[in-house]
């Protein structure tokens, strides 16, 4: 996976992270087209045990992936039915009010 943390002091930090395979890649579906950009997503690989770290230190997160979006639904930080499917890609966003 890739992992990485934008800082925004006034919004907090967002935390993105998508599959390895996705990264560079353009998904869509009926609606929407996204674009899983390394300038978003970052290029520094991330394993599980990180990838739970950065999440629950999360304000926000963006997260794009089967094996990304599983862990967010195994820390119980979002439902199956709560991910949003891009072609055959989950993609869920958590925001902290």
């Amino acid at each position: 996976m890739f992992l990485k943390i934008h800082r925004s002091p006034e919004t907090g930090d967002v935390v993105a992270i998508c599959d390895r395979e996705l990264l560079n890649t353009t998904i869509s579906n009926d609606s929407i087209t996204v674009t899983i950009s390394e300038a978003f997503y970052g290029n520094k690989t991330a394993t599980e045990e990180e990838v739970r770290g950065a999440l629950r230190c999360a304000a926000n997160a963006n997260l794009m992936g089967e094996r990304t979006v599983s862990i967010a639904i195994d820390m119980g930080l979002v439902t199956r039915a709560g991910c949003i499917m891009i072609g055959s890609v989950p993609h869920v966003q958590i925001y902290q009010l």
